[in-house]
């Protein structure tokens, strides 16, 4: 999506449908289970960490085998053009816009309406909180 990045949705007074703005219908396919490679060894430091953070960043759960070849494309040129000692700025800006298309920033993410949120905290039922508090006083009886 061309333009400024959006606000967040939670930003937003209400939601974009109710805007009156367009909402595009969503074409669906089907997920396929992937293998990350590794990185490869003789890569550029900040090549291997990008690839590692990659690996556990949210936008991962997103990923297909061929996003994966991208990425490991991309961090391939970025090592060479890191350990080579003539740079160019138009070939370090040609990698890092390929890496937009990965939604490897925030900003990438939130153009196409992807937001990462911190995981909900983990909350016990009240039926799980009775039983431990009961089993509690149960063991405490008992001794």
């Amino acid at each position: 999506m061309p333009g400024p990045v959006p606000n967040r949705e939670a930003d937003l007074a209400r939601p974009r449908e109710r805007k009156g703005s367009d909402v595009q219908p969503v074409t669906r396919g089907v997920a396929r289970p992937t293998k990350v490679p590794n990185a490869d060894r003789t890569w550029h430091p900040i090549a291997k960490r990008l690839w590692d953070f990659l690996k556990e960043s949210g936008q991962a759960d997103f990923y297909q085998q061929s996003d994966w070849a991208l990425a490991y494309s991309l961090c391939e040129d970025l090592s060479v053009y890191k350990k080579s000692g003539k740079r160019s700025g138009q070939m370090l800006q040609t990698i890092y816009s390929a890496f937009e298309r990965l939604l490897v920033a925030e900003g990438d993410r939130r153009r196409v309406r992807i937001e990462l949120h911190e995981p909900e905290p983990e909350e016990q039922s009240a039926a799980v909180l009775a039983f431990a508090t009961t089993r509690r006083i149960s063991d405490s009886s008992n001794r």
